[in-house]
């Protein structure tokens, strides 16, 4: 039986055509146009190691990891065996008044991995929840202090942190917020921290000193009784992998301590592994921040999970302010802590230490960032950044260009090259004039140069058609 009569069959006779037509009149993708933006996506059937399959068999590297989370790549049979053995024993529990062995085990886990204090683990749905839930923390933090009025939070331009409604308050692009309201009274937005776009002629370090500046500059301008918290990625991610200069982080840490800021790192992306560590903060960028918020390769996307990590010290500040009294912090969800998802997450967590993807990554990252570096040879690339094992390009209209040309390059590079690159069997993620990549953890050196040499090919043939 050929795959795609096989795919047929699992689903009572659907053809590929029916799928097509089903997806376009009923589901609602995230981030799509109100008519429907793509009436032929790309249709996959199933998964296997870093490869994405259609129902006719076609194979396609998959360069985004799904969206930043498929560590471990794809059809794991471990991985589907303790979630349906977790099915059985426990499906769910009530986590507002119970206790269960795959929440309580998977939060020492989480508390053994992150830095510092960082003990107290609060389980929540996905990445846009963790964020809420810190932003909501911060909030409840300050009002048990009594500091009712420092709730401002400051946040950066390109930042992404969620779509919830307080996740994409403090989130950056732009873009995202057309037509979407957002709660604009309670953050401030630092400019761009990408080298790329520094004036010419100044160096990284003169452009992280004015970045520090900016920063400072914010919270004495709010009034540092006013802002509660900074919130940064440690690379921002879907706002183009840029990677701030070597120390920014560390002295962001030191503006905040010096003004009772409290500092959030958004880990969603480069947690549990992305960058070779299960979290980046420290390890990678010297910092142990008062929050951590986690999700995506948490479970490598096998199941929907975050978290959101809080220092001892702040939930033990908050316990010295309540000592007669409980506070109760009004926060959680219906499937906080699920079973399953949690034994998803033990699961990846056991694969990831037994197989040494970490050690893999580091392994591996000089020849995936040589490889991505190269790629600026091409005169239609004016940026290639990335760590560890993600990474971005960008196309860069010439000046001498036509408006025309100049234009289109800004807008259409990163689809053309995305539609090339599929033609070629590999998907990569386009936004606007960027191509983004994060492939799973699993992928070997061969299948790295594989990828880059499908990605330097279309850029090409990008080039050759738009310059």
């Amino acid at each position: 039986m050929s795959l795609e009569a096989q795919v047929n069959s699992q689903h009572n006779g659907v053809s590929p055509d029916d799928i097509r037509d089903w997806d376009n009149e009923h589901f609602i993708h995230p981030w799509n146009g109100v008519g429907g933006d793509d009436p032929n996506r790309t249709i996959v059937a199933r998964g296997e190691g870093i490869h994405l399959i259609g129902p006719d068999g076609k194979r396609y590297i998959d360069g985004p990891g799904g969206m930043w989370c498929v560590q471990i790549g794809y059809g794991n049979q471990e991985m589907a065996d303790a979630i349906a053995e977790q099915a059985m024993a426990l499906p769910y529990f009530n986590p507002f008044g119970m206790a269960a062995e795959p929440a309580s085990v998977l939060s020492r886990k989480i508390a053994e991995f992150a830095p510092g204090d960082l003990n107290r683990v609060f389980l929540t749905n996905g990445g846009s929840e963790a964020v809420d839930t810190a932003l909501r923390f911060v909030h409840f933090y300050n009002n048990l202090k009594g500091r009712p009025e420092k709730k401002l939070v400051i946040a950066r331009e390109r930042g992404y942190h969620g779509s919830t409604y307080l996740a994409a308050s403090v989130s950056g692009k732009a873009r995202d917020k057309s037509h979407m309201d957002t709660a604009e009274h309670l953050v401030r937005f630092l400019s761009d921290v990408n080298p790329y776009v520094r004036p010419s002629g100044m160096s990284v370090e003169d452009w992280c000193d004015a970045k520090i500046v900016d920063l400072e500059s914010a919270i004495l301008d709010a009034g540092a009784d006013k802002v509660a918290a900074f919130i940064a990625e440690p690379l921002l991610a879907s706002g183009g992998v840029i990677v701030p200069p070597p120390g920014y982080h560390k002295r962001c840490l030191e503006i905040c301590r010096k003004h009772d800021v409290l500092y959030i790192s958004d880990e969603v992306v480069t947690g549990f592994g992305r960058l070779g560590h299960w979290f980046a903060s420290e390890p990678v960028f010297d910092i142990v921040p008062d929050i951590i918020t986690c999700a995506k390769g948490l479970t490598s996307g096998y199941q929907p999970l975050g978290a959101a990590i809080i220092s001892d010290r702040l939930m033990n500040d908050i316990g010295d302010e309540s000592e007669d009294y409980v506070a109760t912090f009004s926060n959680g969800f219906t499937y906080s802590g699920h079973p399953i998802c949690c034994a998803a997450a033990l699961k990846n967590i056991e694969i990831i230490e037994r197989d040494g993807l970490l050690e893999h990554v580091r392994e591996l990252t000089p020849h995936f960032q040589e490889r991505l570096k190269d790629l600026v040879r091409h005169d239609i690339i004016g940026n290639a950044r990335g760590m560890g094992l993600v990474g971005c390009v960008e196309g860069t209209a010439a000046p001498d260009l036509p408006e025309e040309k100049r234009l289109a390059i800004d807008t259409d590079f990163g689809y053309r090259v995305d539609a090339k690159c599929e033609e070629m069997g590999l998907i990569v993620r386009p936004i606007f004039n960027l191509c983004v990549f994060s492939p799973p953890l699993i992928i070997q050196k061969d299948e790295i140069d594989e990828l880059f040499d499908i990605l330097d090919k279309a850029i090409q043939e990008v080039q050759s058609e738009m310059m």
